[in-house]
């Protein structure tokens, strides 16, 4: 496993670990539990494994307010518990990545805990202080649900401190070179443990600076590259990840000379997809995209349709928001800040060829694409459930009691219901070959086997019709036309001449002949190298 340019042509699964399978009956999955489900994510098809947080952690934001930097979660199992994942996943050719939450620490944490204890602690500064909440108005507030300010007054600290996400994770000072200096020794810990590399947590928020809107600033850019250069240097081939939900030109800094980031989340295709999909037209995809510029030839994209948080809203205009909540969370429940709680299937009303449709635009679209862990199969949500726990439900594996998940009372209970586990799961998808698992199976195994997919080029075709996304994806002499019919009708294109050829059609490996025009059947598409 020594190409260091993997991730370009890979595919991802995120998992939570909590979620995925319990292997000691205590009704929460554990990391046995994910070596144990190894073979099923190979015969799928994933490269790497993307685990949630698995820190210790009081679990007020799902282990990203992380108690200890140097341990795994007794809840989860041990380290020793970890090398053995890690271990078995290399052995199957499967990468493995970690969270890196850098920004901030659970107020649990014994250096917040000495920090606001005593005003002389050495940690003290490990945090950001004021006597006032006054300092750095021009920064936003994220979780506009829950909190009402940046700051928050800390009786026995005897001042507020910054925090960008919940009052319960205190913001790290990374104008402190201890902090930047702790956080490299946390990185090579777990790098030394064998992970492949870290999947770096709302990075554009790590140094604050008055006057600004404490995002994006040099000062940040400055240290993560500090922090690639140490992974180059002393792990190569091991890869950051980034997560900044932001506009394309503005994660555009954070590859740097393809010396920052080798990847990074494209947030605003997200949304767009499924807009696309509700009007039945390409327009907003190619508008993005064609907004989105060119990255260093070493660096990557990350696409996905869903993910563990709620499907954000952040990146679309005001209107557009007020749009897809009514079209997809037409029940208050269903919102959650900037965004929709609710899992694939659900939002695409359970429609088979939507799905489909979705994971056709995911897997052939610049970049790596990520699947969320249960999406293979079409789970549900439940929308009842506190935050975004609806859609971090037990993995449904089978029609047994508590979905084959756990055979104690598992830690929240499986999906009930059409999209419930006796209705969804693993076992009866795997044995049979028209399931919604062995269709993304295929696309998998499509997408890896051709390198067009792996790179960042892409040229929209126009056909005439608004309702067909048609692109080119073109790397190293090989050519794909790809065509994706967005109406619920039948759809005619015209072929531009010069894709007037033969080519094959990957799903049946059959030649086709592409002529003037093309009728497609309704939310259908087709790959076609030519």
């Amino acid at each position: 496993m020594t190409d260091n340019l993997w991730y370009k042509n890979s595919v991802f699964y995120e998992l939570s670990v909590r979620a995925f399978k319990d292997s000691n009956g205590d009704g929460r999955g554990d990391l046995r539990g994910v070596t144990e489900k190894l073979d099923y994510l190979q015969t799928l098809g994933v490269d790497c494994i993307w685990l949630m947080p698995i820190y210790p952690s009081p679990l007020r934001d799902d282990g990203y307010d992380i108690a200890d930097y140097y341990s795994v979660d007794p809840a989860y199992g041990s380290l020793d518990d970890l090398k053995v994942l890690i271990e078995a996943a290399h052995q199957r050719n499967i990468r493995l990545i970690m969270d890196l939450v850098l920004n901030h620490t659970s107020d649990a944490h014994p250096w917040f805990q000495a920090a606001r204890s005593d005003k002389n602690s050495p940690y003290r500064d490990y945090y950001v202080w004021s006597d006032t909440d006054q300092k750095y108005t021009d920064a936003r507030i994220i979780f506009v649900d829950t909190e009402r300010s940046n700051w928050t007054w800390d009786e026995q600290a005897g001042q507020f401190f910054w925090h960008r996400f919940y009052s319960t994770q205190p913001d790290l000072n990374f104008a402190n070179p201890k902090v930047r200096e702790e956080m490299f020794n946390v990185a090579r810990f777990w790098l030394d443990l064998g992970i492949d590399g870290f999947r770096a947590d709302a990075v554009p928020y790590l140094f604050e600076r008055e006057g600004t809107n404490c995002e994006n600033l040099p000062e940040t850019h400055e240290y993560l590259k500090q922090l690639r250069a140490f992974m180059d240097e002393h792990y190569p081939g091991r890869i950051l990840l980034c997560e900044a939900n932001q506009w394309p030109e503005d994660v555009r800094p954070y590859f740097g000379d393809g010396d920052e980031f080798h990847m990074g989340f494209h947030f605003p295709i997200m949304p767009r997809i499924y807009m696309a999909l509700k009007k039945q037209r390409y327009e907003d995809m190619e508008k993005i995209m064609r907004r989105t510029p060119s990255i260093p030839e070493n660096c990557q994209w990350c696409t996905f349709l869903r993910n563990h948080d709620e499907l954000t809203l952040e990146m679309v205009t005001e209107e557009e928001r007020q749009w897809m909540w009514k079209e997809y969370a037409p029940e208050p429940r269903m919102k959650l800040n900037l965004g929709i709680r609710r899992r694939l299937a659900p939002l695409l009303d359970n429609d088979r060829r939507k799905i489909e449709l979705a994971n056709s635009l995911l897997f052939t679209l610049p970049g790596t694409p990520i699947i969320y862990y249960g999406d293979e199969i079409g789970m549900g949500d439940n929308i009842e459930l506190f935050d975004r726990n609806g859609v971090r439900t037990p993995m449904q594996w089978d029609d047994s009691p508590n979905a084959g998940f756990t055979d104690a009372t598992p830690f929240t209970e499986p999906i009930q219901g059409k999209l419930g586990y006796q209705n969804i799961n693993v076992a009866g998808q795997l044995n049979d070959p028209e399931s919604l698992f062995h269709a993304l199976k295929q696309m998998i195994s499509l997408r890896k086997s051709h390198a067009a997919f792996g790179g960042s080029d892409m040229q929209w075709i126009q056909t005439g019709n608004p309702h067909v996304a048609v692109y080119l994806r073109e790397y190293d002499g090989e050519r794909m036309l790809i065509f994706n019919n967005l109406g619920d009708s039948v759809q005619q294109v015209n072929i531009p001449t010069e894709y007037r050829q033969t080519g094959t059609e990957l799903f049946s490996s059959r030649s086709i002949t592409l002529g003037d025009a093309l009728e497609l059947e309704p939310y259908s598409y087709l790959w076609v190298q030519l």
